[in-house]
């Protein structure tokens, strides 16, 4: 199983809005995108531009969940991050989705803003920050 499809099938297994196969694939492809990819567990999609990195997807499968896989591939994706040149990480998380946002604050994300409304449903985004150069 290719990368890509793995992606697809998770996200769509998932049930992730916003996300097309084909924007996925375009995503992959970008030279900036940073793909942490780890069949059949999960994986972790961002963008490297200079210094910083923003952190657009994560997606652990079902029956990986609450056994700290979650943790190990945002530690990975941060780490692969800091490699790259990244010094700040960036990500939005759904107010509603308390499963990750207590995964981030446990990574050491910080509230750096907040978009009223942002989503389809009508929830609030919390827009996090961290300081990769302090814990790698």
């Amino acid at each position: 199983m290719s990368d890509l499809s793995f992606v697809v099938g998770l996200v769509s297994a998932a049930g992730v809005d916003g996300w097309s196969g084909a924007g996925l694939e375009e995503t992959l492809a970008d030279p900036n995108t940073l793909a942490i990819v780890e069949p059949p567990v999960g994986f972790a999609l961002g963008r490297v531009v200079l210094d910083e990195v923003e952190l657009l997807l994560i997606v652990i499968a079902p029956e990986h969940r609450r056994r700290g896989a979650g943790r190990a591939l945002l530690a990975r994706f941060e780490a692969a991050a800091a490699a790259r040149g990244a010094e700040v990480a960036h990500l939005e998380v759904a107010a509603s989705n308390a499963a990750a946002r207590a995964l981030y604050a446990a990574a050491g994300f910080t509230p750096s803003g907040l978009r009223a409304g942002y989503y389809r449903d009508g929830d609030d985004a919390h827009l996090l920050t961290k300081r990769l150069a302090e814990s790698h």
